[in-house]
């Protein structure tokens, strides 16, 4: 049976390859986004295939731009994907000047580190509190996590604190949602390639130092994570909630 699906921030990169995974299987896809540009090319690239996908523009870190959303969906939605978010960092057009002052360096810092907390953690808690009554009994929810929430993201860096307290938040949702046969988990990539993470600010050598970390000697696809994502809100997956599932070629290992 055709299920309906609602996949956040996925008109490029890891959602556009889950959005695809979902409609060629035939179900009915939401895509949210930001910019209307790439939702536009991904519904009409579905359709060419006969794929049902559909481009709803909205920012998930704004409770008036959800309220707005959900006059646009339909009333049940079978499996929720977090996908929104990101390293805020990139986004940033410079760095703070310290010759300002040690208060204007603490405000940037505070914004930076706001924006990480809002486009990772909030966005998907929103979301997901916003869509609650419309998640359907044996469905599931799904958010991206980071390999970054276990191993930091560099000096000062947010987006790995962003992400570790999404996987923490998602204990208690898994607890919330179980008794309705809903399934909460995370999933973890590590070095995607193909996808605007890193803006197009990826130095030869680090990309370099990224595929050498891994066991398996190759950057992860988008695929590779869409694919964990459907496993996750299939039938073979139905007692896994609350967990933390790594997609990294090995880069972080665990036991």
């Amino acid at each position: 049976m055709a299920r309906t699906i609602l996949i956040t921030g996925g008109g490029t990169g890891i959602g556009r390859a889950t959005a695809r995974h979902f409609a060629e299987r035939g179900d009915t896809v939401f895509v949210t986004g930001r910019r209307p540009e790439p939702l536009d090319r991904l519904a009409k690239e579905a359709a060419e295939v006969d794929g049902d996908i559909r481009g709803l523009v909205c920012d998930h870190t704004k409770p008036e731009a959800l309220t707005a959303l959900l006059a646009r969906l339909p009333e049940r939605i079978d499996v929720l994907v977090n996908n929104a978010g990101g390293n805020t960092d990139f986004d940033t057009a410079s760095q703070p000047d310290l010759e300002l002052g040690e208060e204007a360096d603490l405000i940037a810092y505070a914004q930076a580190f706001r924006a990480n907390l809002d486009a990772n953690l909030l966005s998907a808690a929103l979301t997901t509190r916003a869509l609650d009554p419309r998640l359907a009994r044996g469905g599931a929810v799904v958010h991206i996590g980071s390999i970054a929430a276990n191993r930091g993201s560099g000096s000062y860096g947010s987006n790995g604190a962003s992400k570790a307290g999404l996987s923490t938040w998602n204990l208690d949702l898994a607890n919330a949602l179980g008794p309705r046969d809903i399934t909460a988990n995370v999933v973890a990539p590590g070095f995607i390639a193909d996808t605007e993470f890193f803006r197009d600010r990826l130095p030869a050598e680090r990309r370099e130092h990224l595929v050498a970390s891994t066991a398996t000697g190759r950057a992860g696809a988008p695929s590779d994570v869409a694919e964990t994502i459907a496993f996750l809100a299939s039938p073979g997956a139905r007692h896994i909630t609350g967990q933390v599932l790594h997609v990294n070629g090995g880069a972080h290992k665990t036991r």
